[in-house]
């Protein structure tokens, strides 16, 4: 696991959670990103049980492997893992606040399986891919938590995205914003579905969030 400190040396903290091609480099900037922002993040090895240290990038070969990595992936015991990331960076002296975890794609479901656990204090989910497959664990989430969807994202359609909102619909802090002109992965700088205007929009609404649900 990689940690990066906030300016100051410590804050409130975040474990950020890969996408499939793992602790890559889109990855480490939105930790640098989120460090610069006043946190402390610390971003796991998702895939430690099947090859330590995955680092890939978004070519043919590369989401090949990130595909096969994935699908071999115990989703359950992914989710526990992140609630131990949790744990482990709230024993952190650096860690002078409550703890998020925040995932993107693969990562935003396992951001949302920790939450199902009670270990964050908070959670946002970035297109969180097979959620609205899981919704077993719904009633299990009582912390804040936070959906960022893209209207035009073909692997979590409309109909999805719906079956989601109607499951925390009685939750009293969960929120969701959609994108409409926004496809999946649009966060990621190097993904050809980059979008700079929806980028920006969730991060501010993330930070705001953050900011309301993680006070030191």
């Amino acid at each position: 696991m990689v940690t990066w400190r906030s300016p100051t040396g410590s804050g409130p903290g975040i474990v950020l959670i890969q996408e499939i091609w793992g602790v890559n480099a889109h990855i480490r900037t939105v930790a640098e990103q989120y460090a610069l922002d006043g946190y402390v993040v610390l971003a796991p090895d998702v895939f430690w049980r099947q090859e330590r240290r995955v680092d890939l990038t978004y070519d043919e070969e590369g989401s090949a492997k990130a595909f096969k990595l994935m699908q071999a992936a115990d989703f359950s015991l992914a989710g526990e893992d992140v609630a131990a990331a949790v744990n482990c960076l709230r024993q952190r002296k650096e860690v002078s606040g409550k703890i998020a975890a925040m995932g993107y794609c693969m990562g935003g479901q396992l951001a949302y399986r920790a939450a199902a656990t009670g270990k964050p204090d908070a959670a946002i989910c970035y297109y969180g891919g097979g959620i609205q497959n899981n919704l077993d664990l719904a009633e299990s989430v009582q912390v804040p938590i936070l959906f960022h969807y893209a209207g035009l994202d073909r692997m979590i359609p409309a109909e999805a995205i719906s079956r989601v909102r109607e499951a925390f619909s009685d939750h009293p802090s969960a929120i969701f914003h959609e994108y409409a002109n926004a496809d999946h992965g649009f966060n990621c700088w190097a993904r050809p579905t980059y979008n700079q205007h929806a980028s920006a929009l969730a991060h501010g609404r993330s930070l705001q969030f953050l900011a309301e649900h993680l006070d030191a």
